[in-house]
């Protein structure tokens, strides 16, 4: 590999960005980071650290809600070993029937990897800013709360015509035999949060430490901080349909978040 010789940083001219391509701009967007110069004929790079533009790798999906606790969820994909305790955990706690499901964890292989053959990708509702369930919904049977920012489902106004199932980009719902309603992942608010509880199950048994759950309103929780840190991108499912989500994900590999992760002491709620 060629190597630069010793270079004189004070006598560097700027050259503008002028040369630098959109791909790479918003890859350091991605990250961060924006373009101030490019240096001997783009060998060199400057760049410096934009932390209010942190919010371009969650594809805008971070706004401003009046939300007492704006309740979230970051996944941390490269930690899921799908044990499916966070299935079984989910089941038990919130009674899911044999043939429902409120959160599952899709495969995707490569063919060609060599280092990782397979990785894992945890789902749920991803509890919509902008949802469309709640638009298609004839009965208002499914709601967003603003106190918590969570999709709610009120069975008895549910008719089972299955319109939010087909709105959900996410394929998050199911209809429930039981109870003649449709069903979903409600971050287990009517079984652990609305009863004192800081988590929810399927975080709180997770063994690797792939769901952290928190409050996005909070700038001090460790959600919000995970959003908005600069250190590795952060994105959302199906960007292009503009639910502004709040579930979000992220690799998870760089030693610096489980450094940051480690120093917030994170513990089974």
């Amino acid at each position: 590999m060629k190597q630069l010789g010793k270079i004189d940083f004070d006598k560097l001219e700027n050259e503008g960005t002028s040369s630098v391509t959109s791909k790479e701009r918003r890859k350091f967007l991605k990250m961060g980071l924006a373009i101030t110069g490019v240096y001997l004929g783009g060998k060199l790079l400057s760049v410096r650290s934009i932390p209010t533009e942190a919010k371009a790798a969650t594809y805008g999906c971070v706004e401003e809600y009046d939300i007492d606790k704006h309740y979230s969820m970051m996944i941390r994909q490269a930690l899921c070993i799908d044990c499916e305790k966070c299935m079984e955990a989910c089941v038990k706690t919130n009674n899911v029937p044999g043939y429902g499901y409120r959160t599952r964890i899709l495969t995707k292989r490569y063919k060609k990897a060599i280092d990782k053959p397979a990785e894992f990708i945890p789902v749920l509702c991803n509890q919509c800013n902008d949802a469309p369930c709640t638009r298609a919904c004839p009965t208002r049977a499914t709601y967003k709360d603003m106190k918590t920012g969570i999709i709610l489902m009120e069975d008895k106004k549910c008719i089972g015509c299955k319109s939010c199932m087909l709105a959900c980009p996410y394929d998050a719902r199911y209809f429930n035999s039981e109870k003649r309603a449709i069903d979903k992942c409600d971050f287990c608010w009517e079984s652990r949060l609305s009863k004192g509880k800081e988590s929810t199950a399927c975080a709180s048994f997770c063994p690797t430490g792939a769901r952290t759950f928190g409050n996005l309103s909070d700038p001090k929780d460790i959600v919000y901080q995970l959003v908005h840190q600069i250190e590795e991108a952060v994105w959302v499912l199906r960007p292009e349909d503009d639910t502004k989500p709040n579930v979000f994900y992220m690799k998870g590999t760089l030693t610096s978040v489980d450094t940051f992760l480690r120093s917030k002491k994170l513990k089974r709620m």
